[in-house]
């Protein structure tokens, strides 16, 4: 593997150092080296990295920075709330606290680039200094003229100065409509499932096998592959259910070569993770007591019944599985209080043998979902920006999906994704008896 990384510019010692830190990376990270150049040599003004969560994309770039030396500053967007804050992290980490004091309380780029050429006139470097950014979407919401100044820094200030930019969405996205300088593109994939399998391998638990121990990583993929491919968040879930799988072993019932029978021990454990996934609203150490000490009416529910809601995205998403799992037009039954007359034999079709609960959740628009949560809620609520962003954390968290298009903005449709357990759990939690509104268990 280390072979793959050769430049001229870098000592070979350093270059093998890097390709043992970037395990199923090397070809990324020959194809930056290749766009920065020599150290000494004027590098392409921006380059723009992007790919999926979890892809190796900081992990590369701050590796190659720290491992050859190169002089550089890392910036989190999240954590620079303002312009100020990005100048000021900037010039310190060049120029010093002197460099960053000379900036004025609310300054602009122009402001900036004239601090930054006074420092180079007094410290030039004979390398290239790089700036990264993290997190570089959030640029978009800064002021409209910070992005064009980054890509085209080096002309700003004339040094030996490139921007390398993070981000987790595609450059056209970023593209301002006036026009921009064009950053080279670098895409980061997604780690297959034999990459994922050989990284995951390698952080083996030394009381076990590497054999044991690429089994285990070999049936973790097989559940959770197909829905997740988050390297943190599937090294997470590694550690978290690797002491379930030895435990046959501890005990002396089982061999480590007898990986059906682990299978058949962990089976039960890995699905009920699975309904978990992105969803940290647990530590490790409670989802292993709450495991051990499951009872009574948490019984088979999964970790995630315990989410904390705000009072109102509880009544939303009861109404979101109302509408998912009721026909509409069984709405003016259950929501209207003076409905008038329904004949039982209109209302209950007999034709209707499938349960909806094994058909699935159906989309409905958002007037429907509104329409019930007013019939549901004990108090009366104003239709605020509080409830229409209630909704759109509820899709965050992957409890709702939107099903309609992005620019269908009139009426968008969503679906419920929550089980009955969990809705159940949630009603319960506000005395709201939602069996008593659902069609299938008239």
């Amino acid at each position: 593997m280390a072979g793959l990384l050769e430049h001229p510019g870098y000592d070979g010692e350093k270059l093998r150092r890097v390709s043992e830190q970037l395990p199923c990376r090397e070809v990324q990270a020959g194809m930056l080296l290749s766009l920065m150049g020599e150290p000494q040599q004027y590098c392409y003004p921006s380059l723009f990295i992007y790919g999926h969560r979890a892809s190796g994309k900081s992990h590369v770039v701050n590796v190659l920075m720290k491992e050859l030396e190169l002089p550089h500053v890392t910036v989190s967007c999240v954590e620079c709330v303002s312009v100020a804050l990005l100048f000021e992290q900037v010039l310190l980490s060049f120029f010093g606290c002197d460099a960053a004091s000379l900036l004025p309380r609310s300054p602009s780029i122009s402001d900036f680039v004239r601090i930054y050429k006074q420092q180079t006139s007094e410290f030039p470097s004979k390398q290239t200094r790089y700036i990264v950014t993290e997190q570089a979407e959030l640029l978009r919401d800064a002021n409209v003229n910070l992005l064009p100044a980054l890509l085209r820094l080096q002309e700003l200030v004339e040094d030996n100065v490139s921007v390398i930019l993070l981000s987790e969405i595609v450059w056209d996205k970023f593209r301002p409509n006036t026009g921009c300088f064009e950053p080279l593109l670098l895409h980061f994939p997604d780690y297959s499932k034999a990459e994922l399998l050989h990284i995951l391998s390698a952080h083996r638990h030394p009381s076990y096998s590497a054999e044991f121990y690429s089994s285990y990583v070999n049936i973790l993929l097989g559940v959770f592959y197909a829905v997740c491919r988050d390297l943190r968040e599937l090294q997470h879930l590694a550690a978290l259910n690797f002491s379930k799988f030895c435990e046959p072993v501890a005990a002396g019932k089982v061999k480590e070569t007898e990986t059906h029978k682990l299978w058949k021990n962990i089976e039960p454990h890995l699905k009920k993770a699975m309904q978990t996934v992105y969803l940290r609203e647990v530590s490790s150490l409670q989802w292993e007591q709450m495991d051990e000490h499951e009872t009574g009416a948490l019984r088979g529910l999964s970790a995630h019944t315990h989410v904390e809601l705000p009072y109102y995205s509880k009544f939303l998403l009861i109404a979101a599985y109302l509408a998912s799992y009721n026909p509409a037009r069984t709405d003016k039954r259950f929501f209207v209080k003076h409905h008038g007359k329904i004949k039982k034999t209109n209302f209950l079709k007999k034709n209707e043998k499938t349960s909806n609960h094994l058909l699935g959740p159906k989309p409905f628009p958002l007037d429907r979902l509104l329409a019930i949560f007013y019939s549901v809620v004990d108090s009366r609520v104003a239709p605020t920006a509080s409830i229409f962003s209630q909704i759109s954390s509820l899709v965050t968290l992957q409890l709702l999906t939107l099903v309609s298009h992005d620019d269908q903005l009139d009426s968008p449709k969503y679906k419920c994704a929550v089980s009955l357990d969990f809705i159940s759990a949630i009603s319960r939690t506000v005395n709201f008896d939602i069996v008593k509104y659902l069609y299938d268990f008239l």
